[in-house]
This record gives structure tokens, C-alpha cells and sequence, in this order.
């Protein structure tokens, strides 16, 4: 049984999550696999992904992972990075995209009539570098992380939780957008822990050791 499963549908940013794992976690036996019975066996799941909602949901089909998806997010410690936050939510309007609907909400793409800055800058789509993170909860994963934290991004849609209650962090680009979501065993991001150097080092090191609790 491994400790980790990076679950691998042919979207993610695989080799720098394992690697990143790997760094913070040099005990554990880490494997990237598409092999539910791999994913259900292990102790915990990390669910990365990149690229377009309809591919990743397409893919995710293809692969047969739909259903170990959902009970490893139901069931251990499970992290969403990136496009593994979005498909969470019940549709994306990326490609008018149904997902997963484990978490009530829409994904929206960042609207070109509002994307200025103060000074009335145009700002670009999508949202790409560092930005600062706002802890709207406590939780365990953010252990060691000073608020306000700056994290990377590339992404230009963003998660609309129907229930503000999930939400665990907000960044701005340039209007406050979730960019963490928690409940029970789940915790997903919007930004890249794997490429966010300390704070996102500390964010998959707390990962490897939570037991799935929010306190």
C-alpha cells in the first residue's frame, strides 16, 4: 500500500508533485499512478491537474478514475491542486463542462470587463505568478505558513462555492477569488504548491502527515 497516490490521468504536472512530495516526505513511498486499485489502497491522495475542464473530465472518464476519485475524497486525506480543485464543483464554464459535484458551486472564467488594475491597467488572462494568500480559516494544512503568503498561479478560471463555509482561501486578481477550498478529509487549491518554493513546500509537508481532521 502506498502512502501517497499522485492520481495520473494524463493532465497533471506529475514529475514536480512527486518530486515535491518526495522532498518533503523522504520516508514515504510516493507513485503516480491511473490504477484504482493503487488509489483506493492508499493512505492518502493528491489529485493534480492542468489544462481544459473538458479534458481533464473527459480524461478522467476514459481512465475509469471517476468513481475512486469521489470515494478518496470522501474517505481519506485528499488534496486538489489546480485544476484538481475546479473539477470538484458541479460544472465549470470552461467548455459548458458537468464535473465532478463534490462540492456545490460553479467555476467562472476571470471576466475581461472587470480585469483592471487600480490604476486601470489591463490585466492579462489568464492569471500567471505570485500571489498573495488570505487564510479564511484556520486549518491544519496552513500550519507554519504566515498569512498572506505569496503562492503561484496559472490558471484563468476560478471556483464559486455555492457555500462560503468551504472557503479556505482567497487570493485577488484584482477582485477577491477562492483559491482554497476545505471540508472534513478535503482540502484544494487553485495555486501550485508544488512550484510555490517555501510556503508550498510547507502546505504538502503538513499534507503528509494530516489525518484528514480539520483540527
Amino acid at each position: 500500500m502506498a502512502d501517497i497516490a499522485v492520481i495520473d490521468y494524463g493532465m497533471g504536472n506529475l514529475h514536480s508533485v512527486r518530486k515535491a512530495l518526495e522532498h518533503v516526505a523522504p520516508g514515504a513511498q510516493v507513485v503516480v499512478t491511473d490504477d484504482p486499485a493503487l488509489i483506493a489502497s492508499a493512505a492518502r491522495v493528491v489529485f493534480p491537474g492542468q489544462g481544459a475542464a473538458p479534458d481533464c473530465m473527459a480524461e478522467i472518464e476514459s481512465h475509469g478514475l471517476r468513481h475512486v476519485i469521489l470515494d478518496a475524497a470522501a474517505s481519506k486525506p485528499f488534496l486538489g491542486i489546480c485544476m484538481g480543485l475546479q473539477v470538484l464543483f458541479d460544472h465549470s464554464e470552461e467548455g459548458d463542462t458537468p464535473c465532478l459535484g463534490l462540492m456545490a458551486g460553479q467555476v467562472k472564467r476571470f471576466p475581461d470587463a472587470s480585469m483592471r488594475d487600480t490604476a486601470g491597467n489591463k490585466l492579462k488572462v489568464p492569471h500567471m505568478g505570485w500571489n498573495n494568500v488570505r487564510q479564511a480559516m484556520p486549518h491544519p494544512l496552513w500550519t507554519g505558513i504566515e498569512d498572506g503568503a505569496r503562492f503561484y498561479f496559472v490558471h484563468s478560471y476560478f471556483a464559486q462555492p455555492a457555500d462560503a463555509g468551504v472557503i479556505a482561501g482567497e487570493s485577488a486578481y484584482p477582485f477577491p477569488f477562492t483559491c482554497a477550498v476545505a471540508r472534513d478529509n478535503l482540502f484544494a487549491v487553485q495555486f501550485h504548491p508544488e512550484k510555490s518554493q517555501a510556503a508550498g513546500l510547507r502546505l504538502l509537508a503538513n499534507f503528509t502527515t494530516w489525518d484528514g481532521n480539520q483540527r
